[in-house]
C-alpha cells in the first residue's frame, strides 16, 4: 500500500509508524513544511489514560516518549493567597519538540520516508491522491486539504472570545498549574506545567477586553515582560520565554465528513479540542491509533475510512464537547471572581463534568470535607441549625424559599403521565405521587396541570378548572401531607399551539387524527407545518387565559399546596409569547423582549396577587430554543430578573421543545450551565434539571454553585426511593421515611457501608490514593 501522509505532527507521524509495524511492506512518504528542529510551542500533555493507550499499540513508543517525559499527579490551584492540591490526576509532560523527535526517530528507523521543506500545494497533493492508495491530511488547523474540500467536509469553526498566548518559563512545576491573577487592568489565567527538568509551559489567557486594553499592541516580548509583572510571585523569581507567541483566539474546529474518496482527516484538520483539558495531542494521536487499526482490519482504504469515521467520531465528539464546556468556564471567570476560594477550586474541579463530588471524594477526601463544610457554613448563616462538626452532603441540606423549609434539595421532576380522564386526576396520579413523596424527595412537582380545557396537551392531561378536578388533586396533596415530609409544588400551565395532540406514546406533539380542539397563540403559527393552525389571540383571549391561570392559583391556595410554578418554557403558550420563533406579534406583545414578555409578567403578577405571600412562586423557562434566532442563555438572564423584579423567588431552567427545527446539544446535566448563569447573572435561586441522574451529580452541581436545587425526571420514573437510597448510601439518618417501611430503610443503611467501601477499594486498585494539600493563606507551593 502507498500511503501520503501531509503533516509531519503527532498525527502524521504516529499513524505511519503504526502502520508500517501492521504492514512493513507499506510504502509511506511524510511531507512535513518545516525543518526536523523547528517546533513552536513549549510542551504537551498526556494523561495516564492515554499513555496506557500508546503502551498497548506499540510498547517502543511509548517507551521513548515516557524515557523523556515528566511526570506528576497532583492539580494546583492559587487563587487568592490560597493553594489546593488535589491528586489522583496522573499526567505528563513532554517538550513538544522532544515528541517530535522522538517520534521522527522511531519513524527513521522503520523505514518511513519523510520530506522535511516540503510545503504542497493543494494541486500537488490532488497527484498524490491519485498514485497513492492513502492520502492522510494531518495539516493542521489551517487545512489546505480541508478548504479546498470545503463543501464536502463541511467545517465549522467557532472562534472563542478569550485571547492566548503559548509561553515558557525555566520556573519549575510539581503539578499541572492554575494561576489566577487581577489588578486594574482585568483578569489573567496560567495554565502551567513541567515538561522537562528546568522548563514549564505556560499558556496565558484573558477575556477579550482585558486583552484590548493590555496586550492588543504589544509585541511578544512587551507581553512577556507584562505578564511577568502579573505572575511574579507564581514565577518566584523566573521569567517568561516565547517562541511564536503570538495572542491568539481559539479555533474549535469541527467536521461534518471526515473522508473524501481516498482522503482522510487527521488531527487538527479534522477536529480541535481546547487547551484547557489538554487533549489537542491526545485526540490527534488517538486518532492516529483509531486510523492505523481500522486500515488494518478492512484493506479495502473506503471501507477502512468509513469505519474509521464511524468508530471515532464518537470518543472525538465527547472529548470536544468536555472541552466546550470547560472552556467556557474560563471564559465566564468574572461570575466566579467573589466565590470563597474552596467553591472557586472546586468549580475548577469539576467544570468539565469528569470529575465530580465522589470522584474526589475518593481521590482528595480533605477536600471535598472542606468543600463540604462550606456548603453547610453557608446553609447555617442562612439561618439554620446544622452541623457542621459532620456536615451533610450539599444534597440533603435544607433550603427555604419565603415560608417553605425543604429538608433537602432532591427534587422530583414534572413529568407529564397523560392519564387523567377530562382533566381529572385518577388513581395512577395518587399512587405515582405519593410513591415519590414517600422516597425522601425534599419537593414533589406535578405534571403541567392546564388552566383551561383547551389549554391541554392531550386529552389525558389534567386540569384546574372544575370542582371534580380540585378535589382530585386534594386527595393527592392530602395523601403527601398525610404520609411524608416533602412539599408540594404544582406546575400550572397552558399548552397553547401545542395542545390537541396525541399521547406522548402514540406521537409527540402530533396532531390529533380525531376530536381535536381550537389552540390559542400568540401568533398564528402551526407547531408542525401539518399541526392545527391555532388562533391569534386577542385582548379578550388573554383576560380570559390570565384569570383561568388566577383561578387555578386560588384552587391551589384552597389546598394548601406549597409552591406553584408558572410553566413558560417548551413552547407552550407562555413560551410561545416570550421567544421570537413564535411571536411575531406587531402590537404592544411582541417585537422586543419587554414587550414579549408582558403578557407572561401580566399573568404571573395576577398570580401572585392570589397566592399566600408567604408562599414562593417559581417560573420554568426554556433558557435557550437551540435554534438561530430564538431565545438564548443572555436572554434568558433578562427574563430572569424581570421575573425577580415581580417577586419570583425560583427560576425553574430548562431548555428547548419551542420549534421542531431545535437542534439541542445532549449530554449530562446539559441544561445545568444555563441555570448557573441565571443563578450568578440575575442573582436568583435556579434549578437545574436535564440528563442528572445520580446523587453525585446533584452533589457536584450543588457544591459548585450551579444552581440550589437539582429535579431529576427518569430516575425517579424508575425508583421512587431514590433520595432514600442516596442517604443510606451517605450515611445520612434523617431522611424521612414512612414507619411502615422502617425496616426497609434500616437494611439498606446496614447494607451501603459496606457496598461503599467495596466500590472504593476496587478504585483504589486501579489507581492508588494520593494526597491533597491545602495551604492558607499562601500565594505559591513551598
Amino acid at each position: 500500500m502507498r500511503i501520503a501522509v501531509i503533516g509531519g505532527g503527532p498525527a502524521g507521524l504516529y499513524f505511519s509508524i503504526l502502520h508500517k509495524l501492521a504492514d512493513p511492506a507499506a510504502e509511506i512518504t511524510i511531507y512535513e513544511r518545516n525543518r526536523p528542529s523547528d517546533t513552536f510551542g513549549f510542551g504537551v500533555v498526556f494523561s495516564d489514560e492515554t499513555l496506557q493507550n500508546f503502551e498497548n499499540h506499540d510498547a517502543e513508543s511509548y517507551r521513548l516518549i515516557t524515557s523523556r517525559f515528566a511526570y506528576w499527579d497532583d492539580v494546583a490551584v492559587y487563587f487568592k493567597d490560597e493553594v489546593y492540591r488535589i491528586g489522583g490526576n496522573g499526567f505528563c509532560g513532554c517538550s513538544r519538540k522532544t515528541l517530535l523527535e522522538l517520534l521522527n526517530f522511531r519513524a527513521s528507523q522503520l523505514g518511513i520516508e519523510i520530506r522535511n521543506e516540503t510545503d504542497l500545494s493543494i494541486d500537488d497533493i490532488l497527484k498524490l491522491s491519485d498514485e497513492c492508495d492513502l492520502v492522510v491530511a494531518a495539516d493542521g488547523i489551517n487545512s489546505v486539504v480541508r478548504e479546498h474540500f470545503v463543501e464536502h467536509f463541511k467545517p465549522s469553526t467557532d472562534l472563542r472570545p478569550n485571547h492566548f498566548s503559548w509561553m515558557g518559563s525555566t520556573r519549575e512545576l510539581d503539578a499541572f498549574s492554575f494561576f489566577f491573577e487581577r489588578n486594574d487592568d482585568g483578569l489573567f489565567i496560567a495554565h502551567a506545567y513541567q515538561y522537562e527538568p528546568g522548563a514549564s509551559t505556560w499558556v496565558m489567557e484573558t477575556d477579550p477586553e482585558t486583552y484590548a486594553r493590555v496586550f492588543k499592541d504589544k509585541t511578544e516580548e512587551e507581553s512577556a515582560a507584562y505578564l511577568e509583572n502579573v505572575f511574579a510571585k507564581a514565577l518566584d523569581g523566573h521569567g517568561l520565554q516565547t517562541n511564536r507567541s503570538v495572542w491568539r483566539n481559539f479555533p474549535m474546529i469541527r467536521n461534518e465528513r471526515w473522508t473524501h474518496g481516498n482522503i482522510v482527516l487527521l488531527g487538527d484538520a479534522k477536529a480541535t479540542a481546547h487547551f484547557s483539558i489538554g487533549s489537542g495531542t491526545k485526540l490527534a494521536m488517538e486518532d492516529a491509533i483509531a486510523l492505523a487499526q481500522a486500515v488494518k482490519k478492512t484493506p479495502d482504504v473506503t471501507a477502512a475510512l468509513a469505519a474509521f469515521e464511524t468508530g471515532r467520531r464518537e470518543e472525538v465528539e465527547k472529548t470536544q464537547h468536555s472541552a466546550d464546556v470547560s472552556l467556557v468556564w474560563f471564559e465566564r471567570l468574572e461570575r466566579y471572581w467573589n466565590m470563597d476560594p474552596v467553591q472557586f477550586a472546586f468549580g475548577l474541579m469539576t467544570r468539565a463534568k469528569a470529575i465530580t463530588y465522589d470522584n474526589l471524594e475518593l481521590r482528595a477526601p480533605e477536600f471535598v470535607e472542606e468543600i463540604t463544610a462550606h456548603f453547610a457554613r453557608d446553609v447555617a448563616n442562612a439561618g439554620f441549625d446544622v452541623d457542621l462538626e459532620h456536615p451533610k452532603p450539599p444534597m440533603f441540606q435544607p433550603l427555604k424559599l419565603r415560608g417553605m423549609v425543604l429538608p433537602n434539595r432532591v427534587v422530583v421532576s414534572p413529568m407529564d403521565t397523560y392519564s387523567a380522564v377530562d382533566g381529572v386526576a385518577q388513581d395512577f396520579h395518587l399512587v405515582h405521587y405519593g410513591q415519590r413523596a414517600m422516597g425522601g424527595a425534599g419537593l414533589v412537582y406535578t405534571e403541567m396541570v392546564c388552566v383551561t380545557d383547551e389549554g391541554r396537551i392531550t386529552k389525558g392531561c389534567t386540569g384546574l378548572y372544575t370542582d371534580e378536578q380540585e378535589a382530585a388533586w386534594q386527595r393527592v396533596v392530602d395523601f403527601i401531607r398525610a404520609n411524608s415530609a416533602a412539599k408540594v409544588c404544582i406546575q400550572l400551565g397552558h399548552s397553547g399551539r401545542k395542545g390537541s395532540t396525541k399521547l406522548m406514546w402514540e406521537g409527540m406533539d402530533e396532531p390529533l387524527d380525531e376530536g381535536a380542539w381550537e389552540t390559542l397563540a400568540p401568533s398564528a403559527l402551526p407547531y408542525f407545518g401539518h399541526s392545527g393552525k391555532p388562533r391569534e389571540m386577542t385582548r379578550d383571549d388573554m383576560d380570559r387565559v390570565r384569570d383561568a391561570f388566577v383561578a387555578a392559583t386560588e384552587r391551589c391556595a384552597r389546598m394548601g399546596v406549597d409552591m406553584i410554578e408558572l410553566h413558560c418554557a417548551h413552547g407552550y403558550l407562555l413560551a410561545s409569547f416570550l421567544s421570537p420563533l413564535t411571536n411575531h406579534r406587531t402590537d404592544a406583545y411582541g417585537g422586543s423582549m419587554e414587550n414579549r414578555l408582558r403578557f407572561p409578567l401580566e399573568v404571573f403578577d395576577a398570580m401572585r396577587a392570589v397566592w399566600p405571600a408567604e408562599k414562593p412562586m417559581s417560573v420554568r423557562v426554556s433558557a435557550t430554543d437551540w435554534a438561530e434566532g430564538g431565545i438564548t442563555g443572555d436572554d434568558t438572564v433578562d427574563i430572569a430578573k424581570a421575573f425577580v423584579a415581580h417577586g419570583v423567588d425560583l427560576i425553574d431552567v430548562s431548555t428547548g421543545q419551542t420549534v421542531p427545527e431545535a437542534k439541542p446539544i445532549y449530554g449530562r446535566m446539559f441544561q445545568t450551565p444555563f441555570a448557573e448563569q441565571v443563578r450568578a447573572e440575575a442573582k436568583v435561586a435556579t434549578q437545574a434539571v436535564g440528563t442528572i441522574t445520580s446523587a453525585d451529580q446533584i452533589n457536584t452541581i450543588l457544591a459548585a454553585g450551579r444552581a440550589d436545587l437539582v429535579a431529576l425526571a427518569r430516575p425517579h420514573l424508575v425508583n421512587p426511593y431514590f433520595t432514600l437510597l442516596a442517604a443510606a448510601d451517605y450515611g445520612v439518618t434523617d431522611v424521612d421515611c414512612p414507619p411502615q417501611y422502617a425496616a426497609g430503610r434500616d437494611q439498606a443503611f446496614r447494607n451501603a457501608p459496606r457496598a461503599r467501601q467495596e466500590m472504593k477499594d476496587l478504585k483504589l486498585k486501579a489507581k492508588p490514593r494520593h494526597r491533597y494539600q491545602s495551604e492558607r493563606g499562601q500565594a505559591a507551593a513551598e
